[in-house]
């Protein structure tokens, strides 16, 4: 699998893989230029690493810096927005690479703990370090897992 990190989501590949991964799930969208527009213009300075195999998408793996903030102080969080590997490439270590590159991206930047929500592979994050962290509230509704990365 070729990796590549992208801050645009204008890229035609990423677009597919996404416009794949929202049919996977049955959400349907109505303005998809829309959408992939709101993705590079929210100011959450989300990226995404691309998998590729021979020029197929393989998935993507989408993140960002969060900001959490208190009266008193602030912690910025790694946070996975959103994560989709092909069907024909599950079990493979593709999802596993993708998230070690995200992970790895955020280490660099001395972003110290990684968050995501998830209520279809919690297994898969679990056996990469996350816990399950009742102490987040996630405006979904899903449970929050956090990894903590020194």
């Amino acid at each position: 699998m070729e990796t590549r990190l992208i801050d645009s989501f204008t890229d035609e590949s990423f677009r597919e893989g996404f416009m794949l991964y929202f049919g996977e799930l049955a959400i349907t969208v109505r303005d998809w230029e829309g959408l992939f527009k709101e993705m590079d213009t929210d100011g959450r300075g989300n990226l995404a690493y691309l998998g590729m195999d021979g020029g197929k998408t393989v998935g993507f793996i989408q993140f960002c810096p969060m900001e959490c903030e208190g009266w008193f102080m602030t912690k910025t969080l790694g946070f996975i927005r959103e994560f989709w590997i092909a069907p024909e490439y599950r079990g493979q270590g593709c999802g596993s690479e993708l998230l070690g590159l995200a992970e790895e991206y955020f280490k660099q930047k001395r972003i110290t703990a990684v968050a995501l929500t998830t209520d279809t592979a919690p297994g898969f994050y679990i056996k990469h370090g996350y816990r399950h962290d009742p102490g987040f509230a996630a405006k979904n509704g899903d449970p929050v897992y956090i990894k903590h990365l020194y």
